[in-house]
């Protein structure tokens, strides 16, 4: 098995079950991305998420 699936398998049986839950599905989007072959086009969540963090944020003076 590779180093990094011996990782996550490791992480997923230690993680609290709703932190492995979501885990698993963010890396089955990236599996599924991967698979279409569009990696590199897909923004990711938190990265979107920053930016309207970012939008939201008071103006500073």
């Amino acid at each position: 098995m590779d180093a990094l699936a011996e990782k996550l398998d490791a992480r997923l049986r230690n993680w609290k079950p709703e932190t492995a839950a979501e885990a698993r599905e963010r890396i089955m989007e990236v599996i599924e991305l991967a698979d279409q072959d569009v990696l590199d086009l897909a923004r990711s969540r938190a990265a979107e998420q920053e930016v309207l963090d970012l939008l939201d944020e008071p103006p500073t003076r």
